[in-house]
């Protein structure tokens, strides 16, 4: 943590001196001591600090100064800092004006010039002034800061990215929060220009991107390599996974990312079927921990990056990426998982990022405090988030077509949902409208089999239905089914294209596209066992084709 600050300004220069350097003999083992003799120097520095995220515990100021009189300084720092304590430095002949700055900027204490001496003019004062500063001050968190509103879909995917990368950030709701309403008065932009990320070094963006903050993060650095080993394409657990023993076992590793690690199983927020932790742990967490491990192995990771498409020439796979960027390699694991399958019911759209999410429980849990919440989606990842909103939420409703859970859902977390009393399970139930304004208000809900319908009060709808590959980028090369997963193995001999594509005279490896050195483990593979245990083998095992196939080349 930062040292609190201690401000002094004054435009005699040798005043300045004089009461900074009296400061720092007493005070610079427990505050950091900045001065100026530049008022408009002053402001800038003063929104700089607090923009950073700094706290100013004492502004030190002269009254008498050409450029703004010492008062008016006050004033205008108190919006900044409300917190800090002042003290006005005044002649004797300014008294008056002191006493008057007492009521008007709730000044602490004003200082005759000269102190001399200061162990009996200066230090107690100023002693008494931080121990009173002290006494309630609560240190600002440090990092990244987000501004805007609750139901704005683009604050949510700002939030969602930075969730997802792991990056601390703290979330002011402009509607709700007097912070972020200063920070934003402070520095002049207006609610149309929302939202705002301010970083860490002082510095904000208006309404970013996400590859402006990706970049401005370094999320997205330049490459060490020209050729690689592997690249991996997805940083789900699967594609995690192989960065890590890819890395490990010496290849030269890059693994590329669409949006953000983890995949679906890093918006869960507890896995307890995953082996080793009998506890169980969240998706971030695991991320968190396989990221740790893969990057401690030397694997590169590049994120938030679209890829388009894979061309190969003279046996080398060149990954064609947004931009027009490319990358050599001489092998690919594909490893993109799968997306949650949209709910085509009218009203959904409107709503999205504004009340309605996908697969987005951790990071808007927070604003469903004691509201009314709907999980439409009968798997484990519905059920999860079912769990977690439950902390949250007065009552959550988990929306299901079939009768019950026990054909879609693991029974220890049917056993927990069966135990929390605020949560209803709606079977042979369907979503038939969502309604509201500039934000999700209401529900249709209807029952199948009945076709009776209600309309009910929702403050938040969660949907985990269905699942679809991410594979329309993938080239012709890469044998797929009707639905779009990847074949791998013997199952790609089965298609007619096979004998055009494929020519080398041994089967593909179990784990091999259609494409030699091209390999697919994970959620988006067909047939694959779509449970994370399962994905992170996959992903590991594909390392060894990977390793088989480079000895052949």
């Amino acid at each position: 943590m930062n040292e609190p600050i201690i401000f002094c300004i004054d435009d005699d220069v040798q005043v300045l001196r004089a009461i900074s350097r009296d400061l720092k003999t007493q005070f610079r083992n427990e505050y950091k001591i900045l001065s100026t003799p530049s008022v408009s120097e002053a402001l800038e520095s003063l929104l700089q600090l607090k923009n950073q995220g700094d706290k100013v515990a004492l502004i030190v100021s002269d009254q008498r100064m050409p450029e703004m009189d010492g008062v008016t300084f006050l004033v205008k720092a108190l919006d900044l800092f409300p917190e800090a304590k002042r003290v006005l430095l005044t002649a004797y002949s300014d008294t008056s004006a002191a006493i008057k700055a007492i009521n008007e900027v709730k000044l602490d204490y004003y200082l005759m010039k000269p102190w001399d001496p200061p162990e009996e003019k200066l230090y107690p004062v100023v002693k008494d002034l931080l121990d009173e500063w002290q006494h309630d001050y609560k240190p600002d968190f440090r990092g990244m800061k987000l501004i805007g509103y609750q139901f704005s879909p683009k604050s949510h995917e700002i939030k969602e990215f930075l969730a997802g990368n792991l990056i601390p950030y703290q979330w002011f709701d402009v509607e709700r929060n007097k912070e972020g309403c200063r920070i934003l008065d402070a520095n002049n932009i207006q609610e149309k220009d929302l939202p705002v990320v301010l970083f860490e070094d002082g510095t904000l963006m208006q309404k970013p991107t996400i590859k402006e903050i990706a970049i401005k993060i370094g999320l997205n650095p330049s490459l060490k390599n020209d050729v690689y080993d592997v690249v991996i394409i997805g940083a789900g657990p699967a594609g995690l996974a192989a960065s890590v023993y890819g890395a490990s076992e010496g290849l030269k590793t890059l693994l590329i990312e669409r949006h953000s690690p983890g995949g679906q199983a890093g918006t869960s927020s507890r896995i307890e079927n995953y082996l080793g932790f009998p506890s169980g742990l969240s998706g971030a967490d695991l991320t968190r921990r396989a990221m740790t491990q893969a990057t401690r192995f030397g694997a590169e990771f590049l994120a938030p990056t679209d890829v388009k498409g894979i061309r190969e020439k003279d046996g080398y796979k060149t990954i064609l990426l947004e931009e027009d960027r490319e990358i050599v390699t001489r092998s690919v694991v594909i490893t993109t998982g799968v997306d949650y399958r949209k709910l085509e019911t009218k009203g959904i759209s409107d709503f999205s990022g504004a009340g309605i999410y996908y697969g987005a429980a951790m990071t808007e849990a927070a604003s469903c405090k004691d509201k009314e919440v709907y999980v439409v989606g009968g798997g484990n990842s519905a059920g999860q988030a079912a769990m977690y909103l439950s902390k949250f939420a007065r009552n959550v409703y988990i929306v299901i077509r079939k009768q019950d859970l026990t054909s879609s859902m693991s029974s220890y977390l049917i056993d927990q949902i069966n135990g929390a009393a605020n949560i209803t399970i709606l079977g042979t139930t369907e979503i038939k409208e969502a309604m509201g304004k500039d934000r999700l208000e209401q529900v249709v809900i209807g029952n199948i089999q009945t076709g009776a319908t209600e309309t009910k009060q929702a403050d938040a709808l969660y949907i985990f239905i269905g699942s679809r590959p991410y594979t329309d980028w993938l080239c012709e090369a890469v044998i797929r089914n009707k639905k779009g997963f990847i074949e791998t193995g013997r199952d790609v001999k089965g298609y007619d294209d096979f004998g055009r594509i494929w020519k080398l005279e041994r089967e593909p490896y179990l784990l091999e596209t259609s494409a030699p050195g091209i390999f697919a483990a994970g959620d988006v593979r067909a047939n694959a066992m779509n449970r994370v245990a399962s994905a992170v083998g996959e992903g590991s095992m594909a390392i060894s084709f990977v390793h088989k196939y480079l000895a052949e080349v």
